[in-house]
């Protein structure tokens, strides 16, 4: 059975974006291997990078000459080349940096909120976030309680 993420429809941008792979500049790319080809595709982030580190690892390239050809920046270059030696192909993959989840907002801290919002329904963000902190320690920005709240709120 196919993955959530098959596109039976041929959208292969589409795909590359929902999988978090589709390169952001792929205009940068001038690699002759990306040029008028059906196979290499600059919007690919992860073959981009992995035909960046193989035309340095295997073909003996200098780094800065592929590493601009590819469109990326040497610091980049090492970048990639550390996560392919540490994880493989998988390594290439950009990661979400940041917390996963509005981790200060604890089932503790939005029981808080609502109760404080009950009791005071025209309570600002700003002053909300200023009680969590006086009260829990917990510098919060207003911005993460708002979208807590909007995602909270049935539709």
């Amino acid at each position: 059975m196919p993955s959530k993420d098959y596109n039976p429809k041929g959208n292969k941008r589409e795909t590359l974006r929902q999988q978090g792979v589709l390169n952001p500049r792929p205009q940068n790319v001038k690699h002759p291997l990306f040029q008028d080809s059906e196979f290499f595709d600059s919007r690919d982030l992860v073959q981009v990078k992995y035909e960046m580190l193989r035309e340095v690892g295997v073909e003996d390239k200098a780094v800065s000459q592929s590493a601009a050809a590819f469109g990326f920046s040497r610091p980049s270059f090492y970048q990639a080349q550390a996560a392919f030696a540490r994880a493989g192909l998988s390594g290439l993959i950009p990661r979400k940096r940041g917390p996963r989840s509005a981790h200060k907002l604890t089932p503790e801290v939005m029981e808080f909120v609502g109760e404080t919002r009950r009791a005071h329904p025209a309570l600002r963000v700003e002053e909300l976030a200023r009680r969590i902190e006086e009260r829990f320690g917990l510098h919060v920005h207003p911005r993460s309680i708002e979208r807590r709240l909007r995602k909270k709120k049935p539709q």
